[in-house]
């Protein structure tokens, strides 16, 4: 078997000796091309590589969401194609790591690697939905390019929090869980729109649901960790449905603490719940607009501000070893 190894060298729960350690341990078991990515989107562009090129069958992601989205939008840069795209499986080396928990592997990079070997002995894979955001036709963001995600996209509050962890990671601090934690609460008290919320999201055949303050869009269960726990922000979420959504209308104080401490207490069987929280189930199709300019984020990633992005939940779209 011929695999590319795209390794992130910023990833930031592997060091440079765990990284040759890992590489070794691979190319004992395949013929390995290893490239270390050095720019933003060249994780992509190595991944497009792989999904044209012929010979290669695996593509494995070392390092964190980020990176394996890149990856990911690299493969399917054409369109899912199971039977000509390569398969894809995943190394954990970031500060959380959704995706491949999400996937049920360990969060330990080594731990990771033995059982990627063993998977791929065992010839054991899975086939996972994924979600596709785009511009909204007939907006003024329908030129924006469509993105694949893999766990989790939002349109509002949380992407603020992430868009304020990437400002202070690009000031030296590192990604940790506390940083999040700070980061949200400031977020919450600079809220301009938390008392009146700018969301509407429409659905073919639905009426709308007006006045959403946060928007939660996630493509599998859980949404997040912190640390090891779990958070389930929409528990029946799947890699083998179509999208869910948590859409919140109100975030006072009162609001605010009550749903935080339903994330915080959530499980597979219950989420948040409550008068202003709306839980949607296995969406293949919809809308979200903003009456103003919007923070949007996918895996984790900030993309900058949106006044309508569509969302589709798209079945089967990639095979990934577990």
């Amino acid at each position: 078997m011929r695999a590319l190894l795209v390794v992130n060298p910023a990833a930031t729960t592997t060091s440079a000796r765990t990284r040759d350690v890992l590489i070794h341990a691979l190319a004992s078991e395949m013929k390995l091309d290893a490239v270390t990515t050095e720019y933003r989107g060249h994780a992509r562009d190595l991944g497009r590589q792989a999904a044209e090129s012929k010979d290669i069958e695996l593509v494995v992601a070392l390092g964190g969401d980020g990176t394996v989205n890149e990856v990911v939008n690299g493969l399917l840069h054409h369109g899912p194609d199971l039977d000509r795209l390569p398969r894809l499986a995943v190394v954990p080396g970031g500060s959380t790591n959704v995706f491949a928990r999400a996937l049920g592997l360990p969060n330990d990079a080594v731990e990771a690697t033995g059982a990627l070997l063993d998977a791929l002995r065992e010839e054991r894979e899975r086939t996972v939905g994924l979600g596709l955001a785009a511009g909204t036709p007939g907006t003024e963001d329908e030129a924006v390019p469509s993105r694949w995600f893999t766990f989790c996209a939002g349109l509002g509050f949380d992407a603020g929090v992430i868009g304020r962890v990437e400002q202070q990671r690009e000031r030296g601090k590192r990604s940790t869980h506390a940083l999040y934690l700070r980061q949200a609460a400031r977020q919450f008290l600079d809220e301009p729109h938390r008392r009146q919320g700018m969301i509407t999201l429409e659905q073919p055949g639905q009426d709308p649901i007006t006045d959403l303050v946060l928007s939660i869009v996630c493509n599998t269960s859980p949404w997040t960790f912190l640390g090891n726990r779990p958070v389930y922000a929409s528990p029946k979420a799947s890699f083998d449905t179509g999208l869910d959504v948590l859409g919140l209308s109100r975030m006072s104080t009162a609001a605010v603490a009550r749903y935080a401490t339903q994330l915080l207490t959530s499980s597979p069987e219950r989420g948040p719940h409550g008068k202003h929280a709306t839980s949607l189930h296995d969406l293949t199709d919809f809308t979200l607009h903003s009456k103003v300019p919007l923070p949007l984020q996918m895996d984790g990633d900030h993309l900058g501000l949106r006044t309508s992005v569509t969302f589709t939940g798209v079945r089967r779209a990639l095979r990934v070893i577990v």
